[in-house]
């Protein structure tokens, strides 16, 4: 016996429905520390590279890989 359930909601929807915390306040707040840490000078772009570097699998090959990626999506013809 197989039995399909689709359910058909937003994301916020879903996050209540199965009683998860909402974040909303605490991301857009950690999103304008960050952007004004961009427009004053206080973060370089290196040290973010270095650190999304150390986030991705694979360290920079993994990076590399994803960067291309990208790039070439935008391409015609890809």
């Amino acid at each position: 016996m197989k039995i399909n359930v689709e359910v058909d909601c937003t994301p916020e929807e879903a996050r209540r429905a199965m009683g998860l915390p909402d974040f909303t306040p605490v991301h857009e707040k950690y999103v304008a520390m960050l952007t004004d840490a961009f427009d004053k000078g206080g973060v370089k772009p290196e040290v973010l590279e270095s650190m999304m570097n150390s986030w991705s699998p694979m360290g920079e090959a993994g990076m590399t890989f994803w960067r291309r990626m990208f790039e070439n999506a935008g391409r015609p013809g890809s």
